[in-house]
C-alpha cells in the first residue's frame, strides 16, 4: 500500500468516523458519549459540524478516532485468549466495564 493510498483510507475512515458520531449524538446523546468516548464539549461540537465542514476535517492526515483499549488485560479480554468461548461474553462484559470506567474517569 503506498503512502497516498494510506491517506485515502485515513481520509475515508474520518468521514465515516465524523458521520457515525454525528448520527449516535443525535440519536442518543447519553449513550454516544459512552460508546464514543467524548465529553459533552466534543460531543456538541460533533454535532452542530456542516457537511462541509465534516468533509474539511476528514480530509487531514491524522486519524481522528483512537482505540480506547489501550492495555493489555482490555485487548486479552476482547480476543478471549486462552479462554473457552463459554467464557467469551463475560470477558468482553468485563473489558466493556473496564472501557466504561476509564470514559468516566475521563469525564
Amino acid at each position: 500500500m503506498t503512502s497516498e493510498q494510506i491517506l485515502a483510507e485515513i481520509r475515508e475512515a474520518n468521514l465515516s468516523y465524523l458521520m457515525l458520531a454525528q448520527s449516535l449524538i443525535r440519536t442518543d446523546r447519553e449513550q454516544a458519549l459512552y460508546r464514543l468516548g467524548v465529553s459533552e464539549d466534543t460531543a456538541s461540537m460533533i454535532d452542530t459540524l456542516t457537511p462541509a465542514q465534516m468533509m474539511k476535517i476528514a480530509a487531514g492526515n491524522t486519524l481522528l478516532c483512537r482505540f480506547r483499549a489501550d492495555d493489555e488485560l482490555v485487548w486479552s479480554l476482547l480476543t478471549s485468549h486462552g479462554r473457552a468461548s463459554a467464557n467469551e461474553g463475560v470477558s468482553r462484559l468485563h473489558a466493556a466495564i473496564l472501557m466504561a470506567g476509564r470514559h468516566q474517569e475521563a469525564a
